[in-house]
């Protein structure tokens, strides 16, 4: 007989994992709309406030800062609450910040409403990717987290769009504010996405759990499964510690992980929080600059496609070392392009693979835990990789009052992409098509 964590693994993909999908990619696109939108209005805040480099470099960072705390703190929580109860209150958190950001009457209390916002996109990032991952089918589960993923280019192809057809003529105040609107999803979301049945047999609720998986099969048209038998209710429940990550077979995992998130993230928050902003530096009028970066948005989208076609096909290890190596060699050029043609081509295959592999990232990583350690562990591989966004803004502020800064800002992401790919490509295992149970056996 089938358990109920089995049923829900093998069952064929339908409306219910779709519905899904749409609902938590809502949330997903508001997440990045909201961290996206700082990007341009920093561009106008240094010409309206006279920031310096090293301030700019300090709100980018304060954000990532929140978002470290928010995965951290939401990823433990969501193993110890539930995925859904985290979903919806850092969706509310990031989105109520996001408006406070336009009410900002100083550089300081900016500097506060980042990080709240911070603390709620990072909060929500891993449980978000934990529930779909959970309710995924084995056999499409890449293919779904990277279309999870890929509502992050909608959603900062929405901010470009408010950037450039909004701040040059209402100002910046009005882009935060429209930010704040997402909150309004929260009733939705608490209405339609359904409890993680994986969370709910990991604290010895079966019966609902059956209920849940055997809903979504009446939905679908498959066979009810049976109730959990006897044997499954009284399986032990492990309890998680924060260094059991670093044992057995985690703790390759774990290196794994840390090392690719701190790449990764540092690499894509050093380059798209300044992106607008360097390019003006560099010469370009700012709305010649935010037009470079609504095609390379829209570049994103093609992208994250490609990568939610090969995961499931050549694996998630290949697809991820291939996308972050081709990323590297895309920065380098973009940081010696000379004309606004070699800009506008290197800049879009940069955003290409960059954000391919950050689809590939959300795939990957809460595959190598199991249930009740999946949050958590994501949330803190999620939050050191933050620490290297953290670092990132500041390091490219710093460069910047160099000469030849622009070419030595790319150079630098071109090596850590490089240490990135190596690293999953030496260290990494392949998951493709396997249970999560299988996987953390």
């Amino acid at each position: 007989m089938a358990s109920v964590s089995d049923r829900l693994s093998n069952l064929p993909l339908g409306k219910f994992h779709w519905r899904l999908l749409i609902l938590t990619m809502l949330g997903w696109a508001f997440d990045s709309m909201d961290t996206g939108i700082v990007a341009f209005v920093l561009a106008k805040m240094i010409e309206t406030w006279g920031l310096t480099s090293a301030q700019v470099g300090y709100i980018g960072s304060i954000g990532l800062v929140g978002m470290a705390c928010g995965a951290a703190l939401s990823g433990r929580l969501a193993d110890m609450m539930g995925r859904k109860k985290l979903f919806a209150a850092t969706l509310v958190v990031y989105s109520v910040a996001t408006g406070l950001c336009g009410l900002a009457w100083s550089y300081e209390s900016l500097l506060f409403f980042r990080f709240l916002v911070g603390f709620g996109v990072g909060g929500q990032l891993p449980v978000a990717v934990t529930l779909v991952s959970e309710y995924s089918p084995a056999r499409h589960r890449g293919r779904m987290i990277v279309l999870l993923e890929s509502a992050w280019a909608f959603g900062w192809l929405a901010a470009a769009v408010i950037a450039y057809y909004i701040i040059p003529r209402h100002g910046w105040q009005i882009a935060f504010y429209i930010g704040s609107l997402p909150a309004i999803l929260v009733f939705a979301l608490w209405r339609m996405v359904p409890e993680s049945v994986l969370y709910l047999i990991d604290k010895g609720r079966y019966q609902e759990a059956h209920e849940q998986v055997a809903a979504i099969e009446r939905e679908l048209g498959v066979p009810v499964g049976e109730p959990p038998s006897a044997a499954e209710i009284a399986a032990p429940k492990p309890q998680f510690a924060f260094a059991d990550l670093w044992k057995g077979q985690y703790l390759r995992r774990t290196v794994c992980l840390w090392i690719l998130w701190f790449g990764i993230v540092f690499s894509y928050y050093g380059i798209f929080t300044w992106l607008p902003s360097l390019l003006v530096k560099s010469g370009h009028t700012l709305i010649r600059s935010f037009e470079y970066v609504l095609w390379m948005t829209l570049a994103q989208i093609p992208g994250y496609f490609t990568a939610a076609y090969l995961v499931d096909r050549i694996g998630r290890k290949p697809t991820l070392s291939s996308f972050l190596a081709a990323c590297a060699v895309c920065a380098y050029f973009f940081g010696i392009a000379k004309t606004g043609t070699e800009i506008l081509v290197y800049g879009c295959l940069l955003s290409f693979f960059n954000l391919g592999a950050w689809g590939v990232v959300y795939t990957y990583s809460p595959e190598l835990y199991p249930t009740h350690a999946r949050a958590s562990g994501v949330g803190f591989a999620a939050a050191f990789g933050r620490v290297g966004g953290i670092f990132a803004p500041s390091v490219v502020g710093w460069i910047m009052t160099g000469p030849d800064k622009f070419a030595l800002v790319f150079t630098l992401f071109t090596a850590v992409l490089v240490i990135t790919a190596l690293n999953v490509f030496v260290l990494g295992e392949e998951t493709m098509r396997k249970s999560l149970d299988e996987l953390n056996r």
